[in-house]
Parts: C-alpha cells; structure tokens; sequence
C-alpha cells in the first residue's frame, strides 16, 4: 500500500506512482471502468478524486495560515507525509507498515532531486514545471511518468539492498593500484582523444567514470571542470542503474569466489536478452481477458529495447552558479560494468546568464515580500538597476515573451509613472522569473535535443573499445571485488560502514543475502539477519543525529550498536589524526533527513563547523560498527579506534 503524488495549488496531479495494492484497493473504492480505452484516465480520476480534498485543504492552510500540516495517520493505520516545495505539494503514502514517517520524507526529497536532476532551473516555476511533468500529449506525459516511475523503483530497490544507498555515499573498489591507472586513462588517453576529435560536435568531456555495478572504480574531472557533487553522483548512479540495472543473482557462485586465485574461473555467465525475459512472462497471463493480455504485452515490448548508447540523457548537476545542463552516455562495458561521460554542451553559457539575472529577481522579490520599498529594495548581489543595461542586450536575443515581460517590468519600476520598487511590483517581478526560466527551458530542454548535437557514434564506440581494452583482463575480478571488496580483522565485529563525508565516499563489506553469493558475513539467512541490524543501526543514529547528536551506543540483545561523527582538522603542517567530537546544531522536525541525496545535509555541517577554523582544512567522518555483545566496551571503543585509523589512509587516493 504505498503511493508518491506531486500535485499542483489547482489540485491538479503532476504525476503520481502507486504500488500494486494501492491501484487495487483505489479501483476497489471508486469502481474504475475496465472498458478498453477507459481504464488508465479514470484511474488517474479516481487519484484526483481521493487526494483533492488534501490538496486544497493544504493550499487553504497555506493562503490563511502561511503554515500546513507535515504529517497525519487515519484510522486505518495510513501514513500520509506532505511538504510543499514552492507551489508543487507532495504526498507520499504508506498503508502496510513497511515505511515510516522519515523513509516517507526521504523519498519526497529524493524525488525533488530526481526532477532536478531531470529539468533543472524548470523547476523554479511550478507553471513551467507542471508543462514538463504533464504535457498536452497523452503518449509523451505516458513515457515521462513511467520514467520517473522507474526511477522512484530503482532509488527504493537501491535504498533497501545497497549500502551506498543506505547511508547517501559513493561506494568505491578497494584496489589503488587499479585505481590510479584508471584514472591515469581517462585523463591522458580517453577524454584527451574525445576533445581533440572534431566529430564530437562542440562537445566536450568535463567528467568520465567508471562503475562496477554501483560502486565506484573510477573517477576523472578535467581541469576546466566544475566540482561533481557526491549528491548529484549519486543521482547518476541511479540513472545508469535504471539503465542497466545489477542483475547480482546471476554473478559467480559461491565456489567461484572461493577459488579466487584462479583468473579463469572468474566467469560471469552473459545476461538473457531482453526478450527472452518478456519472453517468460506471457504463460502467467495467457489465460487473463484479452484486454488486459494486450497492455502488459505493450508494456513488455516498451521494456524490451536496450537503450541507444549514442542517444545521450540531459541530466542537470549543480555548480556554484546554477545548475548546469550536461549530456550523459551511459556505455555498458559488461554487465555490470558502466563507462559514464558528462559533457559539456556548447550553449551552456546561457545557463551561467539566465540563472544570475533570476537570482536577482528572486531576491528582489523576496525584499518586496518582507516590505522593504524603494532603495531599500534594491539592496543586495545582483541588483536589478544595477545589471539593467546587460540585461537589455542579452533579452534581445532571447524570447519575445521575455521581452514584453521586461517592458512591463521597465514601465512599473523605472518609469516616472510606474509603481516604482514597491509591493505593486510583484507580479511583474514574477512574471519575469517565469520567463527567464521559460529561456532555460527553450535551450536546455530534453526534446531541445537535436539528433546532431551529440558525440558522433564512432566516437562512442572507440571510447567503448579503448575502455574494454583497458580492463579485458580484470573485468572478471572487478565483478567478483564489487561483492569482497574489504575483509574484517578485529575479533567480535561483525560489521562496520566508513563514510568520509568531505567527499561523500563510503568503505564497507560486503551484505548479500542471497543464497549463491557469498560475502564477508556468509549468504543468506544469517546475511539477511545481520543486514536487518545494519539498517536498524543507520536508521537509529541519524535520527539521534537530526536531533544534534555526534555520538551513539546502543545495545540491542545479543549486539552492540557505536556511531561516530568526528572532525579531522589539518593545516599545511600538519597531516596527522586530530580527530574531535563536537556538539552540532539540532534539525527541525519538519526539515530535510539526514543524507545527501535529499538536501546534502553533511556540506551545510562542514560550512557550519568550519567557520571556527577559518585558516585549516576541515573533513568529516561517520563510522557506524556492530560488535557481538559479549565483547568488553573498552575492546569495542579500541576496535573503533584502530579501524579508523586504518581506513584513514586509502580514502586519500584522489578519485573524486
């Protein structure tokens, strides 16, 4: 029983997802027609009809109260999460117990981030946002939906099986000699060759990396690129995993990986195609009504196609000025091995203008709304005055709606017979928000994307062959590292997560519960048994985290629970383990969770603490473990400590 709607202040729905049991029990109550041609529309009916008194119950709250509800549970045992962000509200259901208040909130911030990732500075107009989450055309709004669908699944699959997800930080290959002639090839052979190439259309490769399912092995930037935030790697990873999705069942068994000394027998059995898959699921419907027969074959046939590898993603990643728009190639190596490049397009410098004339805009509206009038206003970085004239000579290449819209906004703030800087002033001011964003829209568009403006197909399938080249001989024994990437050797403790979080990377053994992959913990039920605690452990300390906790010890039965939140504080001079625990701020209750994928909570921690030591470089670092109980504290405190310590030194190879 779950459900994720985002909905408009018109109580319009912009897009929604249901899991099975949701859609049934919603036919179930609104009687949904099963007549062909019917079924989807009036669901998406029934949909608007359940949530519609919500939507304007939370809009009359917000117009009389400037405040809304966060939360609420109903008599059926329900939970319902809402936040409003700008004029899109989401929703977010649970209804069988399996998620709770927090994983709710969590997955509403994830999903904010996925539409950024996907439409950028769109996002900052919900008119503008709610014509690029539901267009006029029915197929194209059809495609986008089951998109953001998949996505939402893949997040929640990665959320529930992977560690990286877990805790919000890129997990990378333990092996720094592999590593550092990785990235050697990126830097002098792969990306030098792609932007010397003249095929490469205007384009040019800021960033390449290389995944092994979703851990990372390696990562170049070159030099003239802005810094990739560990969030929006993040986001990527689950892109590529929508993609091409982990298939970890059909990896080595268990007698492969014992006999890892062996290159040969590494061998990783290749994927059924896509059709074959399809291909196993009609006898469970052939005996349904034809209908029904038809859509999910339909649904089959859209799922079959692997993904055009020269058919790039334009994804948004932040950047100091704006978030800035890039074509992605996801190019499978192997299964699951991925070459990832994000490159730079040729009009990107539009997106460094609009975005600072709509800062400027955005804070003069923000003064106005606070009262302040006339000089008083135009206060701040950048001025609207100030910037008049370069914004004069930018808009006449621009839209002509953007053009009546500064006339309008001219003729009110400038002229002797305007309004002047006052609260009059506003819907002008919006108005020209709306329209600058409607430029970034106009340019940066995913449908804006022309079939020429991408790295020629030669030029992919070289970097393809050159990468492949590159690993031919490890590939097996990255496959096989990705599930034993490190090993424990302290007596008692059976598990532990190090997460640097000045870079957003994560070390960790390996959890897998299924039956014919072995880690460091075994297979299985005990796997499954000790990852239930893992999660418990994560989810237990970044509770008391919100709550300005830095340290946590817990015993539960038989285990016992340590979280750590240390600083390490260096200047030039000093490059040795000044480790402290410090008291740090509380998060509102209705605030973004802990995390980096919802709001990058650890970067506003380090610009927080880092104030007090203006002059040296300041890191973070969390350290979560479970020992056995029966282990004296001062053996588990000494384990912390020595582990630390020893992971302290790999995490400086420069992958990000």
């Amino acid at each position: 029983m779950k459900c994720l709607l985002l909905a408009n202040e018109s109580a319009e729905v912009l897009f929604y997802w249901t899991d099975t049991e949701f859609e049934q029990r919603v036919q179930e109550q609104y009687g949904v027609s099963q007549e062909e041609g019917e079924r989807l529309p009036a669901f998406e009916d029934s949909i608007n009809t359940l949530f519609a008194p919500i939507i304007i119950s939370c809009s009359t709250m917000v117009d009389r109260l400037g405040d809304n509800y966060t939360s609420f549970s109903t008599e059926n045992n329900h939970i319902y999460v809402l936040h409003q962000f700008e004029e899109c509200l989401y929703i977010a259901v649970n209804g069988d117990g399996d998620e709770t208040e927090e994983d709710l909130k969590r997955k509403i911030f994830v999903m904010k981030k996925l539409t950024e990732i996907m439409f950028g500075m769109v996002t900052f107009s919900g008119a503008l946002l709610r014509k690029e989450l539901r267009p006029q055309d029915t197929e194209q709004r059809n495609r986008l939906w089951k998109k953001l669908r998949s996505l939402l699944e893949t997040y929640s699959r990665l959320r529930e099986n992977d560690q990286s997800f877990l805790v919000e930080a890129v997990e990378r290959l333990i092996h720094p000699t592999l590593c550092e002639q990785c990235i050697e090839f990126l830097e002098r052979r792969l990306v030098q060759q792609i932007n010397s190439n003249m095929d490469r259309m205007g384009e040019e490769v800021l960033h390449a990396f290389i995944l092994v399912h979703t851990k990372l092995l390696a990562f170049y930037s070159s030099r003239n690129a802005s810094n990739l935030y560990s969030s929006d790697l993040l986001a990527l990873i689950i892109l590529v995993q929508d993609l091409y999705p982990s298939k970890i069942n059909l990896d080595e068994t268990s007698e492969e990986l014992e006999s890892s000394s062996v290159p040969e027998v590494f061998y990783t059995p290749e994927p059924s195609p896509p059709e074959r898959e399809s291909g196993d699921s009609p006898p469970v419907f052939q005996f349904v009504d034809p209908d029904v027969q038809m859509a999910e074959d339909s649904l089959q046939t859209l799922e079959a196609p692997t993904p055009d590898p020269s058919a790039p993603s334009r994804v948004f990643l932040e950047s100091k000025e704006c978030p800035m728009p890039h074509s992605m190639y996801c190019l499978p190596l192997w299964p699951g091995i991925t070459l990832v490049l994000l490159t730079k397009i040729p009009n990107s410098h539009v997106a460094t203008s609009v975005c600072y004339f709509l800062e400027a805009f955005v804070k003069l509206e923000k003064r106005l709304c606070e009262g302040h009038e006339g000089a008083a206003a135009m206060r701040g970085q950048p001025s609207v005055q100030e910037q008049r004239s370069r914004l004069e000579k930018l808009i006449k290449t621009w839209t002509s709606q953007l053009q009546n819209a500064w006339t309008d906004f001219k003729n009110k703030a400038f002229s002797r017979s305007g309004s002047g800087f006052t609260r009059d002033l506003l819907p002008s001011c919006r108005n020209m928000k709306t329209q600058l964003c409607g430029v970034y829209r106009q340019f940066f568009a995913a449908e804006c994307m022309g079939s020429s403006q991408r790295l020629a197909p030669h030029l992919q399938e070289r970097a393809l062959s050159m990468v492949q080249e590159k690993l031919m001989d490890w590939k097996d024994f990255l496959l096989v590292k990705s599930k034993r990437n490190i090993t424990m050797e302290f007596p008692g403790l059976i598990h532990f997560i190090y997460v640097d979080r000045s870079n957003g990377q994560m070390i960790a053994p390996s959890l897998n519960v299924t039956d014919r992959t072995v880690s460091e913990l075994g297979k299985g039920p005990l796997a499954d048994f000790i990852k239930k605690k893992v999660w418990s452990l994560v989810a237990t300390a970044q509770r008391y985290l919100q709550k300005g906790y830095a340290t946590v010890t817990l015993r539960d039965g038989d285990y016992f629970y340590c979280y750590f939140l240390c600083y390490n504080i260096s200047n030039e001079n000093d490059m040795g383990y000044k480790l402290e625990v410090i008291d740090i701020p509380s998060s509102p209750d209705d605030g973004a969770p802990v995390g980096m994928l919802t709001c990058d909570y650890y970067r506003k921690l380090l610009r927080y603490y880092s104030k007090k030591h203006q002059n040296e470089v300041v890191k973070c670092y969390e350290l979560f473990t479970v020992h056995l109980g029966v282990i004296p504290n001062e053996y588990i405190l000494q384990h912390c400590s020595q582990l630390a310590r020893k992971l302290w030194e790999p995490t400086r190879i420069p992958l990000l």
